[in-house]
């Protein structure tokens, strides 16, 4: 009898710093942030992206226009729908002027050391830019980009 009560006291023990360990653990790190402006086709332009609760993403592609009413003018263009699931992340934008994008692809950790770097982030996947002509026929060109993160502020 005395030796099952030190061997049951003994394991007590034993198990003791296990049960303390597994309850002190420390809480997981907090996911990435990859809310942001990331570069886009042409110097001047960027995507403005921020993400939402449940992986919902909102934000737009600033742009220049390059058909013959709005040449050079500053376009703004919202995302109609955005999706993070993991590291894949896809937008459409809303159609403006006839025109709107679509982006499937990863985020990804860039070149960038530290989140004041540009390219901390990247937006790496097929964008396809979509074109209504005036006959309403719909053309497309997709392409692989690299969109980078511009510095953030870090405090």
């Amino acid at each position: 009898m005395r030796l099952s009560g030190s061997l049951a006291f003994t394991l007590a023990l034993l198990s003791s710093p296990l049960i303390a360990q597994t309850t002190s653990a420390p809480p997981p790190s907090p996911s990435e942030n990859y809310s942001g402006m990331y570069t886009f086709l042409q110097e001047g332009e960027f995507v403005q992206v921020t993400v939402e609760d449940a992986g919902k993403l909102t934000g737009f592609v600033s742009r220049y226009g390059d058909a013959d009413g709005d040449r050079g003018a500053f376009l703004d263009q919202f995302f109609k729908q955005g999706k993070l699931d993991g590291r894949k992340l896809s937008f459409t934008t809303e159609t403006l002027h006839g025109v709107w994008f679509e982006f499937t692809g990863t985020v990804d950790r860039g070149e960038g050391k530290t989140p004041a770097d540009e390219a901390y982030h990247v937006l790496k996947g097929a964008l396809t830019d979509f074109r209504t002509d005036p006959d309403k026929k719909v053309s497309s060109k997709s392409r692989e980009v690299t969109l980078k993160s511009f510095p953030q502020d870090v405090q």
